[in-house]
């Protein structure tokens, strides 16, 4: 929720692009924009608080020996609470230390989330490609030591980046380093599971399934943040925030799609309309050619 570290004195600074032709504030957002920050804000966190704390609880009873995903996805969408949250402080209160104490929370649960959305992928690539050495080390406590070690290293690594001169630079590294990071366990885990004969074609579904879904929300949500860093088209920076406000609904998305119940009568009808689609654009083809031969 909201732009990584924009409290920044450079004069690139969003808050002062926002801000330079008006002085109009809703809450911690100022500048002409800032009702429409507002509104979005306050829509993504009135729909999200409440769906978030529903799927963490449904995802709660699934943690299981034999069910080590649904605890990534619990800290994720705990990652999310922290925004959301935030979100909501931010919009209802205008005073200056409350507003940067919230948005150090906004921005390090945004942390908190990229991370585990590269680990949630991490751990479906390891699933198919290497299934001995991940069975061997698939429980709960392993688990937790991972999300412990994520929470204690984005925190890290957010302490870092206040320190810095130029905070630009780790941000950009942050940014951009789950992309290819992404792209490999797609396809990495599409060669595996082509090669294998174990899986089942619904879990297959569902495994490429995920994985897309999460390139797709990394792609579409996050990477508009790096031509932030660059560009000084203000369009740009308004489009890059409000983005970023929708993660926590995507992630959202990405629960539905991991559940075993709805996520695979969704994964069932896109992939019966690619088949349709398919066989339909053949039988165009051959009836063009007849008539073109008549």
């Amino acid at each position: 929720m909201g732009h990584f570290f924009q409290d920044q004195t450079s004069p690139k600074n969003f808050v002062n692009v926002i801000s330079s032709n008006s002085t109009r504030s809703y809450g911690c957002y100022e500048g002409e924009d800032a009702f429409t920050f507002y509104v979005v804000a306050l829509s993504v966190a009135s729909i999200g608080l409440p769906l978030t704390l529903l799927a963490i609880f449904a995802l709660y009873s699934l943690v299981r020996a034999d069910h080590v995903v649904p605890v990534y996805v619990i800290n994720l969408l705990i990652s999310d609470l922290l925004q959301l949250s935030s979100c909501i402080v931010r919009a209802a209160k205008n005073e200056t230390k409350i507003c940067n104490n919230f948005r150090i929370i906004q921005n390090y649960g945004l942390m908190v989330s990229i991370c585990f959305m590269v680990i949630i992928s991490l751990e479906r690539y390891l699933c198919v490609a290497w299934p001995l050495w991940y069975r061997l080390r698939r429980n709960i406590r392993t688990s937790v030591k991972v999300c412990i070690v994520t929470w204690l290293l984005c925190l890290l690594l957010y302490i870092i980046n206040e320190l810095l001169v130029k905070k630009d630079i780790l941000l950009a590294i942050f940014l951009l380093l789950p992309f290819p990071l992404l792209i490999f366990f797609l396809c990495g885990t599409h060669k595996a599971l082509i090669r294998t004969q174990s899986v089942h074609t619904v879990e297959k579904r569902r495994i490429i399934g995920v994985l897309v879904l999460v390139l797709i929300i990394y792609t579409l949500l996050f990477l508009p943040d790096i031509i932030f860093l660059s560009s000084e088209n203000k369009n740009v920076h308004v489009t890059a925030y409000i983005l970023i406000d929708f993660s926590p609904l995507a992630d959202l998305i990405l629960y539905i799609f991991m559940r075993k119940g709805i996520g695979d009568k969704i994964l069932a009808y896109l992939c019966s309309k690619m088949q349709k689609m398919r066989h339909t654009v053949p039988t165009v083809t051959e009836t063009v050619l007849m008539q073109t031969k008549l």
